[in-house]
């Protein structure tokens, strides 16, 4: 039998040559895989597009119908909406890939037509300073040449400008080379569109909820006509151009011991009908323990509600988790888990809504003002007043140190928490099996841990409400924008959500801060992008003025 041979060199330099040639390969490789999957986003693209002008035409053609097709016209605009959002970002990671090698040539997208911006705008001449001497020779016989101009649209709150961008040309008297400073920023490359516009966009679409459909006719009816497309490629460029934020809101939740997590549905587009995707928050907020850590919120996306999900967000993090009883949660509370358990910590909101529910007076004299059938359980009520008394204590301890709260539970929360629980089994004893009260009891008495877990540490809270407020911009969204129009715009709207929330919690200006962070990102040194951050930043004096 003959003896295998390796079909590695034993050379040191030849392996070093071998490794080299593959890992010029894997970038090539790397690089047309990316240009695949920006020229399939161009095309998706571009079909959503023929197909929305085409039910545009069959409308005018044929006369307004019913209102389904105005609300299918508004459907189709948001689906276009996202998939050219998907095209801008897809375009930027390939011509990442492409400048890594030196064989494969990045995708050019045919990017959505843009009229000239609108003569009556007024001009701002910004001149770059020419050069004092020629940078070849050293010459100072300079004379000009011309000058390229290049306009960025902005936006000041009530009225917009086009500021003009003046590089003036040179050329040397003495060795006839050419001069002229290098072009200006944009945050989307090739882009028009200045920061503080990026960021109205930005917020308007996710901090307002305005889709960018009626931002546009917004625009239009201010004298500045921009095509949904337009507004959608910028949009994805930019969230593109955000992530590195993202990442370091996202390191810094998961550094905290306490996070409180939750999630709430999302409608997303699917063919022929829509699904319910979900949205999950993490919050981390000190504050009630007194804590000096500024408070953050990070959102994620996913299409179902599997506990995969929340496994994958904290498959790193360890600590304790403020959450409601999810099942999905309960693989992280297994002790044997790396890189550590999880530990439950209950939601006293949660047990109590079980309650007042059954014990609303206001609710059960409405049904029965419609002739339904209202009743009102003085169990139910005992229940809510019990709890009620807890929250009480709460409220006098919110803001003090973890020692200081733990010290006034032991003393007063912990003889009602044991007269609690007393209670709540002599109530499961006296009721059936299947009554709704005897549910309600076993939310808690199965859970009882989670709920006494606060009792030995004074950094819990007593409910989850950090996670909910962080959640409420949802179902006001819904009501807007109806649905996501893609998988990649809920995640798009997971990164934009996180950045906006977290702004949010710091008393920070989302809109203001987006707009700086935009025009400072692409020149600020990556090892202090952390002075970006909302609790850290500070905006320049030039932006203050603006």
């Amino acid at each position: 039998m003959e003896a295998a041979i390796s079909p590695l060199p034993d050379d040191v330099e030849a392996l070093k040559a071998l490794v080299a040639a593959m890992a010029r390969k894997a970038d090539e490789a790397e690089a047309k895989l990316a240009n695949a999957m920006a020229h399939q986003s161009a095309i998706e693209a571009l079909i959503a597009h023929l197909k929305l002008q085409i039910a545009k035409l069959k409308r005018e053609q044929y006369g307004p119908s019913a209102e389904r097709s105005r609300r299918l016209l508004d459907q189709m605009e948001l689906q276009l909406e996202e998939l050219e959002a998907d095209a801008a970002e897809d375009d930027l990671i390939a011509e990442g890939a492409a400048a890594k090698t030196a064989t494969v040539t990045a995708f050019e997208r045919k990017r959505p037509a843009r009229k000239p911006f609108p003569e009556h705008l007024p001009r701002e001449r910004v001149v770059v300073p020419a050069p004092c001497s020629c940078p070849a020779c050293g010459g100072d016989r300079l004379s000009k040449l011309g000058e390229d101009v290049t306009e960025t649209l902005e936006v000041i709150p009530r009225s917009w400008k086009v500021i003009q961008t003046v590089r003036e040309k040179f050329s040397c008297r003495d060795c006839e080379k050419i001069a002229q400073a290098p072009a200006p920023f944009h945050v989307v490359p090739r882009g028009w569109a200045g920061p503080s516009f990026l960021a109205m966009l930005l917020f308007e679409k996710y901090g307002q909820h305005q889709p960018l459909n009626r931002q546009a006719e917004r625009f239009a009816r201010e004298g500045v006509p921009l095509s949904l497309s337009t507004l959608a490629d910028q949009v994805g460029a930019a969230a593109h151009a955000l992530i590195p934020i993202y990442k370091l809101i996202e390191t810094h939740v998961l550094a905290a011991n306490r996070i409180h997590g939750d999630d709430t549905t999302v409608p997303v587009m699917a063919k022929g009908k829509t699904d319910t995707a979900r949205l999950w928050v993490y919050v981390r907020d000190d504050r009630p323990f007194a804590g000096t850590d500024p408070p953050a919120a990070l959102f994620h996306y996913s299409r179902d509600r599997r506990g995969e999900h929340p496994q994958a967000h904290l498959a790193a993090w360890s600590g304790i988790l403020q959450a409601d009883a999810y099942s999905g949660y309960n693989d992280l509370y297994r002790g044997d888990r790396a890189p550590g358990p999880v530990l439950e910590a209950g939601c006293f909101a949660h047990a109590r809504r079980k309650f007042f529910e059954l014990a609303d007076v206001l609710s059960s004299a409405r049904k029965k003002s419609r002739g339904q059938r209202g009743s009102i359980y003085p169990i139910a009520l005992e229940a809510v007043q019990r709890l009620d008394a807890l929250f009480d204590i709460e409220r006098g301890i919110n803001g003090k140190s973890p020692a200081e709260r733990l010290a006034v539970r032991q003393e007063l929360s912990a003889p009602l928490m044991a007269e609690l629980h007393t209670w709540l089994t002599a109530q499961v004893a006296k009721l059936s099996r299947g009554h709704d009260l005897t549910k309600a009891c076993f939310y808690m008495l199965k859970r009882w841990d989670a709920f006494t877990r606060f009792l030995d540490d004074g950094r819990i809270c007593l409910t989850n409400n950090a996670a909910e407020r962080a959640l409420r911009c949802i179902p006001l969204g819904r009501k807007a924008w109806l649905f996501c129009g893609s998988d990649r715009g809920g995640q798009r709207a997971a990164i934009i959500y996180t950045l906006i929330q977290t702004a949010k919690l710091g008393d920070v200006d989302p809109q203001a801060w987006l707009a700086d962070v935009l025009a400072r990102i692409a020149d600020h040194p990556a090892t202090r992008l952390d002075e970006l951050l909302p609790w850290n930043w500070a905006p320049r004096p030039n932006a203050i003025a603006a």
